[in-house]
């Protein structure tokens, strides 16, 4: 199929270059002109504005995955809205909150067009893995743009359409929160193996024990035992540990519905203290954890404050 990819970052990259090279047709599309150099080198149709983009389709349907950081989807489809033809389809992969994916929805509705919300998970590894997609909007738009997420997913990826918009991103940001929960385990197990009463445990060894079928088996395991093995202090981690957003939402609801949710609670708070400079060995994995699936930075942003929440980011 043809489809634009307008969001060339760490996510939008892999997309485009794992749609090209498996045959679907890719217009690249981004407001800076080196990745869609680079993306044109995987095969894809460089189209550096918006009316190209359009253009490329001729009389095709327009179908464009939106991969940018939450607080730019409202404008950014506002903008594709005005210039798309009816019966267009945007995609939004990105990390958005639910409950926004559905106004914006009805936006694309009243201009003729569809919005389907795709969570996508996989990190820098989707690539070469596969990704994790769970969509939410339209049924026959979905079935218009099933044929790249069956690509996207190869080799051992997945994808779910759960329902009416804004499922897809609420189950995404429930996997973000639980993500979170998960990696504050593993990190403050790590710690007590690190801090507690047996000097010199070998961490990475105990990862690696860890990763062969015991009830910790994990993703989120296997990357902790990689860093420690590389870098058992954790060097130059200064433990600044980023929130992008997902998980303070879903705490938002939680509590709008009565539910408790103290593990992922704590898990956030955590990360919020480290914001203002309670850093320890445990946010130090944290941090490098982000790293390896993500490829997140290490450290805090030289222009963010102590005590200052960061911005959400994909």
């Amino acid at each position: 199929m043809k489809i634009a990819v307008a969001g060339l970052g760490r996510m939008g990259m892999q997309i485009a270059r794992k749609l090209a090279e498996n045959g679907h047709v890719v217009v690249a599309h981004n407001r800076s002109q080196a990745p869609i150099d680079e993306a044109v080198g995987y095969g894809a149709v460089a189209a550096p504005t918006k009316q190209a983009v359009l253009q490329a389709f001729k009389d095709e349907q327009v179908v464009v995955w939106l991969m940018v950081p939450a607080e730019v989807v409202e404008p950014e489809l506002a903008a594709w809205l005005a210039i798309a033809p009816r019966g267009s389809i945007f995609i939004d992969g990105g990390n958005s909150d639910f409950r926004h994916t559905k106004q914006h929805e009805q936006q694309a509705r009243s201009a003729g067009c569809s919005l389907l919300d795709v969570g996508t998970s996989g990190g820098v590894w989707g690539y070469q893995n596969g990704f994790s997609m769970m969509a939410g909007g339209d049924d026959a738009a979905f079935k218009t743009v099933e044929p790249a997420l069956q690509t996207l997913a190869l080799p051992e990826g997945a994808y779910h359409h759960f329902g009416l918009s804004g499922a897809g991103h609420y189950v995404k940001m429930v996997h973000n929160a639980i993500e979170y929960g998960m990696m504050e385990s593993l990190a403050e197990g790590y710690r007590m193996l690190k801090d507690g009463p047996y000097s010199g445990i070998d961490l990475g060894a105990a990862g690696e024990v860890w990763q062969h079928h015991s009830v910790i088996t994990s993703w989120l395991n296997e990357l902790s035992r990689d860093t420690l093995i590389k870098n058992p202090e954790l060097q130059n981690v200064d433990g600044y540990v980023a929130e992008s957003g997902e998980t303070r939402w879903t705490l938002e609801l939680a509590k709008e519905l009565g539910i408790a949710l103290p593990a992922i609670q704590a898990a956030l708070d955590v990360r919020l203290a480290s914001q203002k400079g309670e850093v320890n060995f445990a946010t130090k994995l944290l941090a490098a954890m982000r790293n390896e699936f993500g490829g997140h930075a290490l450290n805090k942003p030289q222009d963010q404050p102590n005590d200052q929440n960061p911005p959400a980011i994909a």
